[in-house]
């Protein structure tokens, strides 16, 4: 009986190629942030590929935001991703030796809607407090974060500072234990006001990160909706193997 003819996988395609070793040479450093690169034309001349197998590679680095452009002086290396864990943003920036700041747009004691009711256990009715900052890294616009709480649990937060954490300011002004969070994570398209205020092209990837925060009590004591650049960070998961 004849042997079976193993059947030929398809080959890479050359712009795939061209941007993993690009890729790969970001990744070991070899390339460091604003580093200029070929020209389309050049990286076509090295990689002996017509013109436009080359911008494909450069688009493909572009839009995992491993490279930027500046027409017309040309395209660079982009500075690499803040990798956060899911927690407070202020503390994670911090262990990072980076510097975090917020800036206070609006924040105002409203009631609920229905979503944010059945995020945070409330009953209908029940009044929160809201708070919508620009959260920045060394004075650069990382995310926009619209922060709930249950007002009767929260009295006067309103008044405090709101450049600090506030996960600091629940636990040392009002006792509270934090336990966990649980966040969704969601790629979404960045309209015209949320990249104006992010300081990125219109149309551009953000990240969703709606999040809930489990005290001590296994009460939810925080609600939120924050839209990070997608370009700017990652989010670093880690799961337990070994439970029981």
């Amino acid at each position: 009986m004849p042997a079976k003819t193993r059947k030929k996988l398809p080959a890479t395609p050359r712009y795939v190629a061209i941007a993993t070793a690009l890729r790969d040479r970001i990744a070991t450093e070899q390339l460091g942030p604003h580093t200029l690169l070929p020209s389309e034309r050049e990286l076509a001349e090295q990689e002996n590929v017509s013109r436009m197998t080359a911008r494909q590679a450069l688009s493909l680095l572009e839009n995992e935001g491993l490279l930027y452009r500046r027409p017309p002086r040309g395209t660079f290396v982009a500075e690499p991703r803040v990798r956060f864990h899911i927690g407070s943003f202020s503390e994670e920036v911090s262990r990072l030796g980076m510097r975090p700041d917020a800036r206070l747009l609006w924040a105002e004691r409203q009631e609920a809607t229905q979503a944010v009711s059945k995020a945070l256990e409330l009953d209908d009715g029940a009044m929160v407090h809201v708070f919508h900052r620009l959260r920045t890294v060394d004075d650069i616009p990382f995310a926009l974060e619209t922060t709930f709480l249950p007002a009767d649990l929260t009295p006067d937060i309103l008044r405090h500072s709101h450049e600090t954490s506030i996960w600091a300011v629940l636990r040392s002004e009002y006792g509270i234990k934090l336990a966990h969070s649980t966040a969704v994570l969601e790629t979404i398209t960045l309209e015209d006001a949320l990249s104006a205020q992010l300081q990125v092209r219109v149309g551009s990837a953000g990240t969703l990160l709606t999040r809930r925060t489990i005290d001590t009590s296994g009460r939810c004591v925080e609600y939120a909706r924050d839209v990070y650049r997608a370009d700017r960070v990652a989010f670093e998961v880690s799961e337990n193997l070994l439970r029981e």
